[in-house]
């Protein structure tokens, strides 16, 4: 469903149906304990560039609020953490780099070897 930002988020939900207007995010809802939605969290979340970039099924997100400095509104962060290698994903638009490997055009190992000599 479309954020308020705009973008594409499987975890935002609508209801305008006969004039409802009820909006949530399903995963600061799932968090433990439960975050509070608020509707510019939408405008810098990272999780619609993330589930754009990498559609690992093993991969679960963890959100939490934090405050960059102590004038400005609080922002969603995210963690990550592969449930198939057991293991914290350092970059989530990336993954963990063991469920799907990298093609060898973004390795560097494909570069030293196309090098000429």
């Amino acid at each position: 469903m479309r954020t308020p930002a705009g973008k594409e988020c499987q975890y935002f939900f609508g209801d305008y149906y006969r004039g409802r207007n009820t909006e949530e995010c399903r995963l600061l809802n799932q968090a433990r304990p439960p975050l509070r939605w608020k509707r510019h969290f939408c405008a810098n979340c990272p999780v619609p560039g993330i589930l754009l970039a990498n559609a690992c099924t093993s991969m679960v997100l963890k959100p939490d609020l934090y405050r960059p400095f102590p004038f400005l509104r609080q922002q969603v962060r995210i963690s990550a953490f592969c449930l198939k290698s057991n293991q914290t994903v350092s970059e989530p638009h990336i993954g963990c780099g063991e469920c799907h490997q990298i093609p060898a055009v973004f390795s560097r190992e494909s570069d030293d070897a196309n090098a000429p000599a």
